[in-house]
Parts: C-alpha cells; sequence; structure tokens
C-alpha cells in the first residue's frame, strides 16, 4: 500500500523546487548532536498525560522526556479510540541526514503503537515540496504533506518570533542550547508561537551548529572582512555576518559548490553533516568552528489536523514525536566523530576560534540582537538565553 500511495504522491506533487534550509541546509544535514524541546498536547501544548491508565490503554514507558522540557511525561492513550490514519511528512532533506533519521524514526514509532492503524509515509528529498511549500502544505492540510520536519529558518517568514533561534554566538555548547530549549518556560512560549501560526510544534531536535568553511583560517576579527559567504536566505543571518565585515550572499545550494570551486563564493556556512555529505572540503581547506547559530530542527503539523484528532490520537503522536526527537539527538551525536573523520580525511583542517574572536563576533553583533529582540520580544528572548 505504502508504494501506491508514494507513487500516486510522487506524480501528484512532481514539481521543480530548490531547496534553501530544511533539515539540512537544503540537501544535506546534520553534526554536532541533536536537540529537545517540545510541546504536550492541548491548546497551549502543556497538558499532561493523565497519570492513571484506562483499561486497555497504553501508557509511554516511564522515564521519557517530556515534550516540553526535561521532565518526564507518560502519554497514555487507548489504541481503541485511535482511528485508521494515512498521513505524509516531507522534508527538504536527503535520506542520510539527521533530519530523514528523525523523520523515520517518528514514521516507525506512530505505525508501531498504532499497531498499523497509522500509516506514515516519508518523503525526503523535496519530492513533495520544498521547505516554503512544505509550511503552506501543512497549514492548509490540502492534500500535500501532513507533517513536516525542517529547521527553523524558512518558518521566520510565517512566523517572524521564531528569529529567536537566529540570535548569533548565544551559547557556547550545544548542551547549553538544548538546556535553553528544553527549559518550559521558554517551551510554552515557542508553543504558543507556531499555534499562532496555524501550526502544532511536535518537537524539537537539532543538528549541532552552523559553521563556517573557507580557503583560509580565520585568526582575528579582520580575517571575515570581505569573506564572499552563501548563507540561507533568512535576513538575520545575513545581518551577523555583514556585522563581522562579510559579505553574506544567498544562492540556491545546488549551486554553492560550484561557485566554490570557480571562486565565485569565497564561503559558506552549515552543519558538519552538510559540509561532509557535500565534499565541500574538496573545494574548501578549512572548516572554522564559528558555531554561531545551533541548526534546530522542528517536527510540526497544522492546528488544522491536530484540532480533528482526539485526546488518545494526540497522545500517540505526542508519544512518538517524544521518542523519535530523542533518537534523533543521538543519531547526531554519533555521526560527529565519523564527520569531522570525512571532513579531515579529505583535506581540510578543522579550526577552533580563540575565545577573545568569538566575544569580538558578540560585540559585533548586537544590533543583530537588539532587532532580534524588538521582533520576538522581550519574555521569548530572555527565556531563551535564560536571563
Amino acid at each position: 500500500m505504502k508504494k501506491i500511495v508514494a507513487m500516486a504522491m510522487a506524480a501528484m506533487m512532481a514539481v521543480s523546487m530548490t531547496a534553501c534550509g530544511s533539515g539540512n541546509d537544503t540537501t544535506t544535514t546534520a553534526a554536532p548532536g541533536t536537540t529537545a524541546a517540545e510541546a504536550t498536547t492541548a491548546a497551549e501544548g502543556t497538558t499532561a498525560a493523565e497519570a492513571t491508565t484506562a483499561a486497555g490503554a497504553t501508557t509511554a514507558a516511564a522515564g521519557t522526556t517530556a515534550a516540553g522540557g526535561a521532565a518526564a511525561t507518560d502519554y497514555t492513550f487507548d489504541l481503541a479510540n485511535v482511528n485508521e490514519q494515512a498521513w505524509t511528512l516531507g522534508t527538504d532533506s536527503v535520506e542520510d541526514a539527521v533530519t530523514h533519521l528523525f523523520a523515520k524514526e517518528f514514521e516507525r514509532l506512530l505505525e508501531e503503537y498504532s499497531e498499523g492503524k497509522i500509516d506514515l509515509e516519508v518523503y525526503p528529498n523535496a519530492q513533495i515540496g520544498n521547505d516554503k511549500s512544505l509550511l503552506e502544505s501543512v497549514k492548509a492540510q490540502d492534500g500535500g504533506a501532513n507533517f513536516l520536519v525542517q529547521t527553523t529558518a524558512p518558518e521566520v517568514a510565517f512566523m517572524p518570533k521564531l528569529a529567536v533561534f537566529d540570535i548569533p554566538c548565544a551559547f557556547a555548547t550545544i548542551d547549553e542550547f538544548r538546556a535553553a530549549i528544553d527549559n518550559q518556560a521558554f517551551m510554552d512560549q515557542v508553543d504558543a508561537v507556531y499555534n499562532e501560526g496555524g501550526y502544532k510544534l511536535l518537537g524539537f531536535a537539532d543538528q549541532g551548529f552552523r559553521v563556517m568553511t573557507a580557503n583560509k583560517e580565520i585568526k582575528t576579527i579582520d580575517d571575515f572582512s570581505g569573506i564572499k559567504i552563501r548563507t540561507m536566505d533568512n535576513k538575520y543571518h545575513m545581518a551577523f555576518w555583514t556585522a563581522i565585515g562579510a559579505n553574506p550572499t544567498p544562492m540556491t545550494f545546488s549551486e554553492v559548490y560550484t561557485s566554490l570551486q570557480t571562486k565565485a563564493l569565497d564561503a559558506q556556512e552549515n552543519p558538519y553533516e552538510v559540509v561532509a555529505g557535500s565534499k565541500f572540503y574538496e573545494v574548501q581547506s578549512h572548516v572554522i568552528n564559528t558555531n554561531h547559530v545551533p541548526h534546530t530542527l522542528a517536527l510540526i503539523t497544522g492546528t488544522a489536523l491536530w484540532d480533528t484528532l482526539n485526546e488518545d490520537e494526540q497522545n500517540l503522536v505526542m508519544k512518538a514525536a517524544s521518542e523519535a526527537k530523542v533518537y534523533a539527538r543521538q543519531q547526531a551525536d554519533d555521526r560527529v566523530d565519523q564527520r569531522v573523520e570525512v571532513i579531515t580525511g579529505g583535506g581540510a583542517t578543522i579550526v577552533d576560534l580563540s575565545e577573545d574572536l568569538r566575544q569580538q563576533m558578540i560585540e559585533k553583533s548586537q544590533g543583530v540582537y537588539e532587532e532580534i529582540k524588538g521582533v520576538v520580544g522581550d519574555d521569548l528572548y530572555n527565556a531563551y538565553l535564560g536571563k
């Protein structure tokens, strides 16, 4: 049956699209770690599953990470109340990427816990839409995609307050970032942002930090001056690179390798996994750990679908999403060393920035901080930064 559905969907949605920054940047993904944080169930995404289990109900294993934060939550559902469903999930990611692994684990768990009542088909590689069209389809529930896994960067155009994830150089480690988004105060607010936009947030993962590749080592702030760097088409990302002296240049991802090879570009930025998977180490001599923003992944659906589900169905979906998120984070962590070996084995040198240089980058980015704060508001801004 899945094959038939897949063929029908591919035929129906066959369109030419360019990727801009989905679960990976646009075709590959991941790297240092993935994260956690997600909503729970009802309108504000904070309703806990009932403490007691009705006869015939299934309960999430004790210790499952809560959707919204670090506390454990049991998602309880009665399988008898779960209706048969045939759903689709789209990504703008290749299959050898954490984005796809996140989606496939969600698929596996949905089908396992529903005992086959729920059939989810995952479509990678922008088969049924690129980032923008997938967001539109998931919100409208128009027969395209019912669910989506992608990075938050393209979502800013639909939900401006998600620019909070674009605050540059906010965290020294990916664990600090995960702790921030696992904080319930932050999750309650960001969950409300998705709800207001017509989406239901099911969980966050990450692919570690985005890093820079170039054909020179970066030692001082002046070394950024004039570097023509390909960025995602996100105004806050571009503002950051401009602030530290570089020349940000949005470009279709499929053109990046050739542009680096012909020197039309000097640099690009992406997570390790994109650097390795796209073989940028063949045309760039250095990978610089700028760690300027985490590459956050969001698993979402539309409220148009979510509000039609009964409580048992919502709890089943949340249980699957919660566990898939943990799996994706572990996969990202496990793949870091492998990706580093590929990059260095290909001849590139990985460079860490000095603390002094990182501080200078933060100081020069203050205007970007203030601009984002003005858009997202003090409460969300402070919750993200732990203030």
